[in-house]
């Protein structure tokens, strides 16, 4: 009976120790294994590094999805008032078409040209709410931006390059050129005046006097490639 008792009994080195150290894990080289805590901890990194950048990936996507609606909303009437503006180039050649004084001599002219005008002053307010500006840039600098330049007038009086006829006026909507101006450039004229106030420089032992004479080359680089010199 004893020795059943004795059997019975658990070793000692069966029994667990009360105030055992974390176990440390080494690999075969001897090198130090993460343990379950350091597990954890890279996990839960690695898991908040994925959460920024989704939650990065869906603010840009937010922002960009605002952007295109705002963008649509601008121009959503492009196409429409692109076919709209032959209309308003065709009044506008009506009230061109009258010569000088001719209406004052004839009343029913004078109805007519009156009501051609009130329809095309009304169809530019009605493209305006609408976001569509007119572009007449007569007696500005040629942008060519906004700008085709069909011909080149000598003319010193004016500045190089600026805007000297409007052959058809453009149009803009929001921040977009819809059409530009066809126009007719300055050329030969004076240089616009720099605002830089250093001399120009010159090579020693030659004249510092600025050549204000330009080559058609030159004058065909300003205005970019809507120049058309066959016009």
């Amino acid at each position: 009976m004893t020795n059943d008792k004795k059997q019975d009994a658990p070793k000692s080195a069966d029994v667990p120790a009360q105030n055992d150290e974390v176990e440390i894990l080494i690999d075969e080289d001897g090198e130090l294994l993460p343990g379950p805590m350091e597990l954890l901890e890279i996990e839960i990194a690695d898991l908040k590094d994925r959460y920024l950048r989704q939650a990065a990936d869906m603010e840009n996507l937010r922002k960009r999805t605002e952007r295109e609606r705002t963008d649509i909303k601008k121009y959503a009437v492009s196409e429409f008032a692109r076919d709209i503006l032959p209309l308003s180039d065709n009044f506008q050649r009506a009230i061109d078409a009258v010569p000088a004084g001719a209406a004052a001599q004839d009343e029913a002219l004078k109805s007519f040209l009156d009501g051609v005008k009130m329809n095309e002053r009304e169809l530019q307010k009605v493209l305006e709410r609408h976001g569509v500006t007119q572009l007449d840039p007569k007696g500005e600098k040629f942008d060519p931006n906004q700008h085709q330049a069909v011909q080149q007038i000598e003319n010193t009086e004016l500045p190089n390059n600026t805007v000297v006829e409007v052959f058809q006026v453009g149009y803009v909507i929001a921040e977009r050129v819809l059409r530009p101006a066809v126009v007719s450039v300055a050329k030969g004229g004076t240089k616009a005046v720099s605002t830089h106030k250093e001399p120009p420089f010159s090579m020693p032992g030659t004249d510092a006097e600025p050549d204000t004479q330009k080559t058609d080359s030159e004058d065909g680089d300003e205005l970019g490639s809507n120049v058309d010199k066959s016009a």
